[in-house]
């Protein structure tokens, strides 16, 4: 007697997977999602407080948009070709550019050596590095104050000190250059040391060792510093020299408040390109010509930090490719020396009379 089995259909063989709990979904939701929530907050509020004002100035650009009459009439970019047409929009970008290089310049050059002074064992270092960010604690206002008084044309300290020996007094407020030194000054002194404090953090993070190995084969404090320090610490100079620029572009407070009177001196001599916008948005009540100064002054500022950026991955690059071509130098001499090292325990193995080491010293003792 035979029997025939039937198979079993191929669904109800595999063995079929029991669904997931609630609890199971919700975690493989949170590994999945939980990311995305921890950096919503920053997209979100950037959205609010950096793209919506951005997209928005844009918009009012394209109109004749009044302070107390609101919004007025399509005028596309023609806001844009006036104010490129505009003498006193050239006269204020030359202002800020001009003041922007005797500030940013020197200002960064002064926070490196600081920074590498405050690097040294130095006696009570936590004293002198909280007295190097006094002057950034310090309000605008007084900082304003201060150096108002003190680059005075008649009773100023400068000019009283000067006429001590003879010299004539400078016109601070009135002549276009000493007006930007005066205010380049200020920024210098409020903001030297916070850049200082920020390129010592990246000094400390350089390994020390590194620092003894080069002081044992001879290098002084000078060829360390630019050939250790400088390039450990690049990035950190990167992000150090576009906030500067950044900042120095925009900057309103120090020349707004250097002279109250005439915001930007009589003739427009320190006038910068946030100071007019100020003005044309609150004075001639015109915010359609505002927002687009605001927006050409973010293209300009776009175009330098693309600069600085190719500038700065440029030097990066060739500092690069100097430290691999240095790394194969040294490599080569020591390659060598093994190998005649090898020859010679080789020859000894053999019985043959090994050959004198070469008294050369080597690359890098």
């Amino acid at each position: 007697m035979t029997t025939t089995l039937n198979r079993p259909a191929a669904g109800r063989t595999a063995a079929s997977k029991p669904k997931p709990t609630f609890r199971q979904r919700l975690s493989v939701f949170d590994m999945k999602a939980s990311p995305y929530f921890y950096i919503a907050p920053f997209f979100i509020l950037f959205a609010l407080v950096g793209l919506f004002p951005l997209g928005y100035t844009f918009f009012v650009s394209l109109f004749d948009w009044h302070l107390l009459k609101g919004q007025g009439e399509f005028v596309g970019f023609q806001n844009f070709a006036e104010v490129l047409q505009d003498r006193f929009f050239w006269n204020s970008l030359f202002n800020t550019v001009s003041i922007f290089l005797i500030s940013t310049i020197p200002q960064l050059i002064m926070a490196t050596i600081i920074a590498a002074v405050l690097d040294q064992n130095l006696r009570a270092k936590t004293f002198w590095r909280m007295s190097i960010l006094l002057p950034y604690v310090v309000t605008p206002v007084a900082v304003a104050m201060i150096f108002t008084n003190m680059f005075g044309e008649q009773y100023g300290l400068i000019n009283n000190i000067l006429s001590s020996f003879g010299i004539d007094p400078i016109m601070w407020k009135n002549d276009t250059l000493p007006s930007h030194i005066a205010i380049a000054t200020m920024v210098n002194w409020r903001w030297t040391g916070y850049n200082a404090l920020i390129l010592l953090a990246a000094m400390q993070s350089v390994p020390r060792d590194i620092y003894e190995s080069a002081a044992i084969d001879g290098a002084g404090s000078v060829r360390r510093f630019f050939s250790i320090t400088l390039p450990s610490i690049r990035p950190t100079m990167v992000f150090v020299i576009v906030t500067a620029t950044i900042g120095g572009l925009q900057i309103f407070t120090e020349p707004r408040l250097f002279d109250p009177v005439a915001a930007g001196g009589t003739a427009r001599q320190f006038q910068t390109t946030v100071l007019y916008l100020w003005e044309m948005a609150f004075q001639r009540q015109n915010f359609g010509k505002a927002s687009t100064i605001a927006w050409l002054l973010f293209l300009i500022i776009l175009l330098f930090g693309i600069v600085n950026w190719l500038i700065s991955r440029r030097i990066a690059t060739n500092g690069d490719d100097r430290g691999a071509a240095s790394r194969r130098r040294r490599k080569r001499p020591l390659a060598a020396s093994a190998k005649a090292d090898d020859a010679g325990l080789a020859a000894q193995a053999a019985g043959a009379p090994a050959a004198a080491p070469d008294s050369t010293p080597r690359s890098g003792q």
